[in-house]
């Protein structure tokens, strides 16, 4: 964001140092046509020679009139170039030191990040991944080698650090033994399974979810140590399936499931972890009865053992560590986050 600011600071000023040159030229070239008759091409000429300092008198016969207005236009010429120069300079001056400084903010929040989500490519999959992780307030940190796409980051104030992600030392960078997650999200198959293998050799325990481009890209990410292979084809073949055989349910899941949503449903499913002292701990759900108190309807229940019981019923109860699957609006879930023990 503050790049993007100092570009446009740039450009504003360039702007201003065009439009006082254009001006100066128009000036000169209608004064020196009105005074000395000059016809426009040689008032145009004598107008480019004496912004330049060199002078004018193309013709060897400038009246007084004349040279009074040529001297002008020459002081004028000299405190426009003189104002120019100085206005490029202070410009860039400025947007050095703005993207020094900014660079090395930016390397200091990310050596305090924790808890974080690692998205390795910013390209259209990863661009989306970040919206929809920061939309949630999670925090982000993008690992680019390509400038172009890592600039996109800074642009839109995601931490971005601009190296190989299949790079032990980026990926320590990016704090990745204090991470939440890493998304490989390149658009190599091949660079995908480096960055897997690199990521699952630094945190064994680390959520990884990997893109794939090619279907026999799956089985080797998924040895590679990917925990979810996604394919962004084979999804929008199945989301475009079930938009023709089932529309309305592609649309509900799409509300739900998005917190980017336009629709104007505050609609969310989530998942929340029970903590191991909390209001709901210990609780059938009917004695929790989180749907009349909230209006939050439990999904499934998945448990600390990976069991998942859905449409779990009255007598279920709920224990610690469990996963509560629930659907509600935004401000209700985060009630029920806070009854679950759960810390913002």
């Amino acid at each position: 964001m503050e790049t993007r600011k100092l570009r446009l600071r740039l450009l504003n000023r360039a702007t201003i140092i065009v439009v006082l040159i254009l001006t100066l030229i128009g000036v000169g070239t209608v004064g020196f046509r009105v005074i000395e008759g000059w016809p426009w091409f040689t008032a145009l000429y004598a107008t480019l020679m004496t912004v330049s300092t060199i002078g004018a008198d193309p013709l060897s016969q400038l009246s007084p009139q004349g040279q009074a207005f040529n001297i002008i236009m020459i002081l004028m010429g000299v405190g426009v170039v003189s104002f120019a120069i100085g206005l490029f300079t202070q410009a860039v001056i400025e947007f050095e030191l703005g993207s020094f400084f900014g660079r090395r903010r930016m390397e200091k929040d990310i050596s305090k990040l924790k808890d974080h989500f690692i998205i390795c490519g910013a390209g259209r999959v990863g661009r989306r991944l970040a919206q929809e992780v920061a939309s949630r307030n999670l925090p982000v940190v993008f690992v680019e080698n390509d400038p172009g796409p890592a600039q996109w980051a800074q642009d839109h104030n995601f931490p971005v650090i601009i190296g190989d992600a299949s790079s032990e030392a980026v990926l320590r960078q990016a704090r990745i033994e204090h991470a939440r997650g890493l998304a490989s999200a390149v658009t190599s198959d091949a660079q995908n399974v480096y960055i897997v293998l690199t990521a699952r050799g630094l945190a064994p325990n680390l959520p990884i979810v990997a893109r794939a481009s090619e279907e026999d890209a799956e089985s080797k990410l998924l040895k590679a140590g990917a925990t979810t292979v996604i394919s962004p084809y084979s999804f929008a073949g199945t989301r475009m399936a079930r938009m023709l055989t089932r529309p309305h349910v592609q649309r509900f899941l799409d509300l739900a499931l998005s917190s980017l949503n336009d629709g104007g449903l505050d609609l969310q499913i989530e998942e929340i972890q029970v903590a191991q002292s909390c209001k709901l701990s210990g609780l059938t759900l009917a004695q929790a009865d989180v749907r009349q108190r909230l209006g939050v309807i439990i999904l499934a229940i998945r448990q600390e053992n990976g069991r998942l019981r859905f449409n779990p019923g009255p007598e279920d109860i709920i224990s610690p560590g469990d996963y509560l699957i629930s659907m509600g609006d935004s401000q209700k879930l985060k009630e029920l986050e806070a009854l679950a023990g759960v810390k913002n």
